[in-house]
């Protein structure tokens, strides 16, 4: 097994679990590199957030290589994911419940494969109310969850690639490689208005950052248990 020097500087890839929030997998990190390492700080950070609703790849960062982080985040990322389409939720994932409901049995083949082609290429897109994006040092889901709707500026974005792997209707599911930025999520509504209809995902794994792959990844749980273990540390000299 692969030995890190956390205090000098690591990188890690980390499948991040379902319903944690990317900091949960820092803070979880750091937390038992401090009991492990006895110190009382060490510089832990991680590059492209995730989604609460979704899993896949982190890069984690500690000591030095924090400074690496932003080079990280610059990198293409590829996702899988399924869409629901014929209903949107303000969050437009799974986070919150259905608001509105629309036709799809107009939806076939056809306009599935048009729609898909429009958003391949350099693209406008509206970040969701429900993100982290801070207006005057406040995210955006805060003042959503308050009800408070605030105006966000378009950011160009592109798709390299979106392919569908499943249509069984009202689902698709699909696999998308695009540049740093981008929302997946505003990706499953835009997809769904353009359709004539709604959409939102249901489902969404990062796989790629960059090189990175999510198939190198360590399972969280295990990760910890290792550096509880203390068999994947560099000794002090």
């Amino acid at each position: 097994m692969e030995k890190y020097d956390f205090k000098a500087g690591a990188m890690l890839l980390v499948n991040k679990p379902l319903d944690w929030t990317s900091f949960d997998v820092v803070n979880k990190i750091r937390w038992a590199l401090r009991n492990r390492l006895k110190i009382k700080k060490i510089k832990v950070g991680h590059a492209g957030t995730l989604d609460p609703k979704a899993t896949g790849l982190l890069i984690i960062c500690t000591g030095k290589f924090t400074k690496q982080l932003d080079s990280y985040q610059g990198m293409g990322k590829t996702y899988t994911g399924t869409i629901k389409l014929g209903a949107t939720t303000p969050s437009f994932d799974v986070e919150t419940a259905e608001d509105a409901t629309y036709p799809t049995e107009h939806i076939d083949d056809l306009l599935l494969d048009k729609t898909r082609e429009e958003f391949i290429g350099p693209i406008e897109q509206y970040p969701p109310m429900f993100s982290a994006i801070k207006v005057d040092g406040v995210p955006l889901y805060k003042l959503a969850r308050k009800g408070q709707k605030i105006e966000v500026k378009a950011r160009p974005v592109t798709i390299y690639d979106f392919e569908f792997t499943r249509v069984e209707m009202p689902e698709v599911d699909f696999t998308v490689s695009c540049s740093k930025g981008t929302y997946i999520r505003s990706l499953a509504y835009d997809f769904g208005k353009l359709a004539g209809s709604g959409g939102y995902l249901t489902k969404l794994c990062r796989t790629q950052i960059g090189t990175h792959l999510l198939a190198d990844a360590w399972d969280l749980e295990k990760l910890i248990e290792y550096i509880e273990e203390g068999d994947c540390l560099v000794e002090d000299e």
